[in-house]
């Protein structure tokens, strides 16, 4: 079994066309870090955030003003997961299967490590769309599916982009398959005189809208929400815009990080940031769109599905193939291999036992949201 991978290489390409492949939206889309990519495992890496400024009053004086001292805040990313994909073969197996009419080993091993690209892509797919709960706030209706009638979903969604001063290039909005459909359904879209284009109509291409980029994924996550309910604001002051951490009272259930909440008097839907506890639960950035009075009916929004829109700095993506210790291992040849359809490079290598062989695929990864003000849900 000399040479496997050299002979496996050249057409591993042609059989990540014919395995199953989930849709992959969220990995081209985010952020890559290149110095988190030299992380160890579990290392943190902190990305720095200026802090928002003030304006002062420009007084004419013989001396210069003294700028205000700012604190620089930071946010952490880390390669948490290095994890590999195998399997296995012996000289018995190989030999039946290269005999005459057999199908060949090779073209069995080429399926398996497309299947095995598949495994590794979609848990990290499905890592980054785990950060729904960092996001800003959330527009449509749990239960819902977006692109009923209209293009108002993708308008709405790009507002609070908009209001919370979210870069207005490399934008992107990240739906489910069945978001998908009903998106390809719209008649605005399809009539070739309305759209200026047979791409949707012909092919199901999906086309740019509103400045976004819109991306499918097979791993958009549907959340189990907090069983909160009958909460009140308490505050007699109320609580002014930009508020994050609000007291509530009476009221029963938990309020989880990552729910979507709105408060009576209120049409926003707030995503919270960390879960209730000691009475206060707080809002993720940038924090009340409207003034808030006290006693205001607090309500826990249904689990849904999580869409996501957002620039592309405001989720990042480290990967690294997996370390190797200083004098190497026991392997006896390694490859990478690029995934066409998620631009990830995984590591795959031979490792030989007696009278058999092993194969694996590796990655290590790890995930972050960076500015979670420049995302927002779209639920469905």
């Amino acid at each position: 079994m000399a040479n496997t991978l050299t002979s496996l290489i050249p057409d591993v390409q042609v059989a990540l066309d014919v395995v199953s492949r989930e849709l992959v939206g969220m990995i081209p889309a985010v952020l890559r870090d290149s110095r988190a990519d030299r992380a160890a495992l579990n290392q943190t890496v902190r990305t720095f955030v200026a802090p928002a400024n003030t304006t002062s009053n420009i007084t004419a004086a013989m001396t210069v003003p003294t700028p205000s001292d700012q604190t620089i805040g930071n946010r952490t990313l880390s390669i948490s997961k290095s994890k590999y994909s195998a399997f296995a073969w012996n000289g018995e197996e190989a030999l039946g299967l290269n005999s005459a009419g057999g199908p060949g080993v090779l073209s069995i091993q080429q399926d398996q490590i497309a299947q095995a690209i598949r495994v590794l892509v979609n848990e990290m797919e499905a890592d980054l769309a785990g950060l729904h709960i960092y996001a800003s706030r959330a527009y449509g209706t749990a239960g819902t599916t977006p692109f009923a009638s209209t293009l108002a979903d993708p308008a709405n969604v790009r507002k609070i982009l908009d209001d919370n001063g979210a870069p207005a290039s490399d934008r992107h909005l990240v739906i489910n398959t069945t978001a998908g459909a009903a998106l390809r359904t719209l008649a605005q879209l399809t009539k070739a005189n309305e759209a200026a284009d047979t791409s949707l109509l012909r092919q199901g291409q999906l086309l740019d809208l509103h400045g976004f980029a819109i991306r499918e994924s097979g791993q958009v996550i549907t959340n189990t929400a907090g069983t909160g309910a009958s909460y009140l604001v308490n505050n007699g002051a109320g609580y002014a815009i930009g508020s994050t951490a609000i007291t509530l009272d009476t009221g029963s259930g938990t309020i989880l990080a990552g729910d979507i909440v709105t408060f009576a008097g209120d049409t926003n839907k707030y995503v919270v940031a960390t879960a209730l506890a000691a009475n206060v639960v707080t809002l993720a950035a940038p924090g009340l769109r409207k003034a808030l009075a006290d006693d205001a009916a607090v309500t826990v929004v249904a689990a849904a599905a999580r869409n996501l829109a957002f620039s592309r700095n405001a989720f990042a993506l480290a990967t690294r193939l997996p370390a190797l210790p200083p004098g190497g291992d026991a392997a006896t040849d390694r490859e990478t291999i690029t995934d066409p359809r998620s631009g990830i490079s995984l590591e795959l290598a031979y490792y030989p036992g007696f009278r058999m062989g092993g194969y694996f695929l590796g990655m290590a990864w790890g995930v972050g949201a960076v500015k979670p003000e420049h995302s927002a849900i779209l639920l469905g």
